[in-house]
């Protein structure tokens, strides 16, 4: 009678721990996450001072992640290692936060940086690497997806790595097939999970839909040999290198500022798309029948330089959140993830220039501002008592459209002076 009573008490507590406990989501495979709407992808730095030598906390990294949970980002995108700690110290607030919430969600894109021999020195050698760092960060990132499988789903070999006007470190693209195989291999061995996808994330172009100096027999294996292709696309740059799709058409002389900037922004997406088409295109031409999706792309609010009031006209946050949205409608519709880039504002990467543009591409600035693109989601009290390192999340600009216009200048007009 004692062991009924006992079984009919423990049978009573689990049904009523089961209906109190959140079920917990069951770890997904890249295959099933990439593309999915429900799974959106942003490329994350954490860090906010000038140099990246000051690495975030884990505590504050999960008031990030916190925030871009708010916003149904389920996968991270990130770039190093082992130069820092900071890779790993994001593995270790998801599971700290997936410790303390059942139901929490969260992957990463783990990125090895690959650089050339002698990168950053005047005598860089392209089609030598360096073997000390490169090994060492696939040896990093083999390490971390085997101590959190469930949370590392892709490993990505190089970033703009090979793409040419990474003058000062980019390489050929066999030393990225080599580790690309590398990884495989281990794959095949047991020694890292089967279901873990490996890519490189590079310029469209360093990836068959620029010109003919980046077709090879190697650029042809290397399609072959990962899980799906990671294009970048940026149109923002554009803006100045190739303006041709940015400037204002002689038709529009009659339309306000703000509808031919709505033109401009319309042509932009249609740029974005037609570089993901030229990677497509060659993909195929291949044989090849390989996901395509887009590693990286994403539009800077400031600039001073090359992109501002006296450059292409491109930067603010109007423009922001349309390039944004117009990306975001498209990729969803059409099953491609998008590592929107980025999450925040890091100011490490043009430290000498606070207003360049490298250090503007965040949906949020650095002291959890949210930017024009977030301006309803802050309305709609999504960001209701989560911070950034003890900043609540408000609006930029206080919130005053009017404000925020005066900062927007319309492209100008072809054949303009």
């Amino acid at each position: 009678m004692k062991v009924l009573l006992f079984s009919l008490v423990t049978a009573s507590l689990f049904l009523i721990m089961g209906c109190t406990q959140t079920e917990t989501p069951p770890s997904k495979t890249a295959a099933e996450i990439l593309g999915d709407p429900n799974y959106q992808a942003i490329s994350y730095g954490a860090f906010r001072e000038n140099t990246r030598d000051i690495v975030p906390t884990v505590e504050q990294i999960k008031e990030d992640l916190i925030i871009l949970s708010a916003l149904n980002i389920k996968v991270l995108r990130t770039y190093n290692t082992q130069q820092y700690p900071h890779a790993e110290n994001i593995l270790k607030a998801i599971k700290s936060l997936k410790e303390e919430d059942d139901s929490f969600e969260m992957y990463v894109m783990l990125g090895a940086w690959i650089e050339a021999k002698g990168s950053w020195t005047d005598t860089v050698i392209h089609d030598e690497e360096n073997l000390e760092n490169n090994t060492a960060e696939i040896d990093a990132a083999v390490r971390m997806a085997k101590e959190y499988p469930d949370i590392v789903k892709i490993i990505a070999v190089g970033n703009e790595a090979m793409v040419h006007w990474a003058a000062t470190y980019f390489v050929t693209p066999d030393i990225i097939l080599k580790w690309v195989n590398h990884l495989q291999d281990l794959k095949v061995k047991g020694e890292l999970p089967a279901d873990l996808w490996i890519t490189s994330s590079d310029n469209f172009a360093s990836w068959g839909g620029g010109g003919e100096e980046y077709l090879n027999d190697d650029l042809a294996s290397l399609a072959a040999a990962v899980d799906f292709v990671s294009m970048h696309t940026y149109p923002f740059h554009d803006s100045h290198y190739n303006s041709a799709y940015w400037l204002s058409r002689s038709e529009e002389e009659n339309l306000t500022d703000t509808e031919r900037i709505d033109l401009a922004m319309i042509r932009a997406r249609d740029y974005a798309k037609a570089q993901y088409q030229s990677v497509v295109d060659y993909v195929t031409g291949l044989g090849l029948d390989k996901p395509v999706h887009i590693g990286e792309t994403g539009w800077a609010s400031v600039s001073t330089d090359l992109y501002g009031s006296t450059g292409s006209k491109a930067a603010d946050e109007y423009k922001q959140k349309l390039f944004h949205d117009h990306l975001r409608e498209w990729t969803d519709a059409e099953g491609i993830a998008c590592f929107y880039f980025e999450g925040f504002n890091e100011q490490w990467k043009d430290k000498l220039n606070p207003t360049g543009s490298e250090n503007h591409f965040g949906l949020f600035t650095i002291d959890g501002k949210a930017k024009y693109v977030l301006w309803d989601v802050v309305d709609a009290g999504t960001f209701d008592g989560m911070t950034r390192d003890g900043n609540p999340i408000t609006k930029t600009y206080d919130g005053n459209l009017d404000d925020l216009m005066d900062d927007v200048v319309a492209p100008e007009f072809e054949g303009q002076d």
